[in-house]
Parts: C-alpha cells; structure tokens; sequence
C-alpha cells in the first residue's frame, strides 16, 4: 500500500477541529478537498474518524486513541522534511576529523583547536597525518575537512582557496648563501638540495623555474616532511625550499635561516576542501569557518 503523508496532516488537522470546514481553513485547502481526504483516510484505515451528531462532527474511538501519535508522527515527518538550522554550538557533540599537511596543523591546528574549545568544548578534532597518495576518505565521510596545497579534482568535493604564501630558501645560518650580498639563480642552482614530498618525488615546479633559466639543480635526497627536512638542513649545507609561513615558525629554533628565492616562482597556495553533502550541515558550515581564518591568519 502506498500512503501519502499528506493524509497524516489532513487526519491531523480533522481530529484537532473536530470539522471538515475548520481542517481545511488550517490547511488552506477547500472544504470539498478536505472532504475529499476524509474520504481517502476512511478508506485507508476502515474508520469513519469522524461521525456527523446533530449539526456538529464527533470522533470515533479509533480517532480518540490514535490522537496524540497523529500529531506526534506529523511532528516527526515536519521535523525531518524541515529541519532546524539552528546550532546550539554549548551543548554540540561531535568528532571533526581533519587530514591537514602536517605543517599546517602545526602552523595553524592550535588557533583552531583553541577557537573551538572555547565556542563548543563538546566537539572533538581528529588531526590525521596526509596519506602519500590521493584518497577517497572524503568521499566516503570519513574525513570531514582536508587542508593542503592542491585542490581535489573530483567533482563532489568543494575547494575553497583559502590563503597562499611565497617561497624561500632555508638553510644553516653558517651556510654559504646565507653569506651571499645577493643570492643568484646560479648560485641557487649550484647548491646540493633537499626535497619535501611524501611520494619521494625529486623534482617539482623549481626544475621548471630553473630551466626556463637554463639551469639545473642537484637534488640529493627527499624527505616526507618539512620538519625532517629541516633536521638535515641544521646539521648540513642542503638547501630546503618551502612555503615561508610554514618555515618561519621553526627556522630560528633550529638555527636556520631564511633567504629570498632567486626565482618568479608562483606562491604557494593552501586550499580547504570537504565533501558537498556538508555545504548545507551547520556544524560543518561553522568549522569551516574557524579552519578558514586559522589558516588565513597564520599563513
């Protein structure tokens, strides 16, 4: 059998007025159409639901019993079919999980994590460490946000351009283009360097820069990440090239240095990424809006 939800709200209406012509003034529908569904809902539970005494309409027992779980289901169906968008950010219960490049979970993960103990101290952040390949973890819900520098290319996923920062050179502050007045193209391009990728790549877009110059560099090892990176660059005269926001909260610590590019390189960008089955999940919507100004501030 099929039923139709309108019925629950026309039995609604009809058991509240106790009359065909009150149901249909509620429901701003004709009498004749009420009389219409009071046809259809006699026929779909066996009941007259409504019988004429004297000049006035009295309910059945049926209708009597089944009263309140009318109203209680039309609630439900309402409730479902237009649900509130408020959020009640005190009492939210939630885990949020995040797979953000690790240097940006340093850089920006604590603001984040501070805004949102502070706004909603129920909810929970799961920072996962970046995979070394592309992932459908988004897709799937299980991973709620994603912060890195590339956008996803999957047609379902949203990404939001949220900052970007230029590139610099770190290295030892005893090197010797730390030395340099000036540090040029060539001298860049002679220095022995280190890459940051997590699939082990050796090259990347500065081989590109560099040829348009006519010149090649020496890559002689990769790290997965820039704070490993970085821990060769201390204790070596390797050159690391990163995005200058991520570098310059570690750099002195380590006794690095950071030195101007000597390229036109494009900067690096960060983008914010989620599946769109959330663009319209209040919470999600207000996540996005504590990760987008933690990342753009620190960035």
């Amino acid at each position: 059998m099929q039923l139709d939800l309108n019925l629950l709200a026309a039995l609604d209406a009809l058991l509240e007025e106790g009359s065909v012509a009150g149901a249909a003034q509620r429901l701003h529908v004709t009498a004749p159409a009420m009389s219409r569904s009071l046809g259809r809902i006699r026929r779909t539970t066996g009941d007259q639901i409504l019988v004429r005494t004297g000049r006035t309409m009295t309910p059945t027992p049926y209708a009597i019993a089944v009263r309140e779980q009318v109203h209680e289901l039309l609630q439900q169906v309402q409730g479902v079919l237009a649900p509130s968008r408020a959020l009640d950010l005190t009492t939210l219960d939630r885990t949020f999980t995040l797979r953000w490049h690790d240097s940006l979970v340093a850089l920006s993960g604590p603001a984040l994590l501070a805004a949102v103990r502070e706004q909603a101290p129920g909810v929970r952040l799961r920072f996962l460490a970046e995979s070394s390949g592309d992932t459908p973890e988004l897709r799937r819900g299980e991973v709620d946000l994603e912060a890195n520098a590339n956008p996803p290319a999957a047609p379902d996923l949203r990404a939001e351009r949220v900052a970007e920062t230029r590139h610099v050179m770190v290295v030892r502050q005893e090197h010797p283009l730390a030395r340099a007045e000036a540090v040029t193209a060539e001298q860049y391009a002679e220095a022995e360097h280190l890459t940051v990728s997590r699939r082990g790549k050796l090259g990347n877009a500065l081989d590109d820069a560099l040829a348009r110059h006519g010149l090649t560099r020496r890559v002689v090892a990769t790290a997965p990440t820039e704070a490993t990176a970085f821990a060769f660059a201390r204790d070596s005269d390797l050159v690391v090239t990163a995005p200058e926001s991520t570098a310059r909260p570690t750099a002195a610590p380590l006794g690095l240095t950071l030195l101007p590019l000597p390229l036109d390189l494009p900067p690096a960008t960060i983008y914010l990424s989620w599946h769109q089955r959330y663009d319209t999940d209040p919470a999600h919507t207000w996540l996005r809006d504590l990760a987008r100004k933690a990342l753009a501030d620190e960035a």
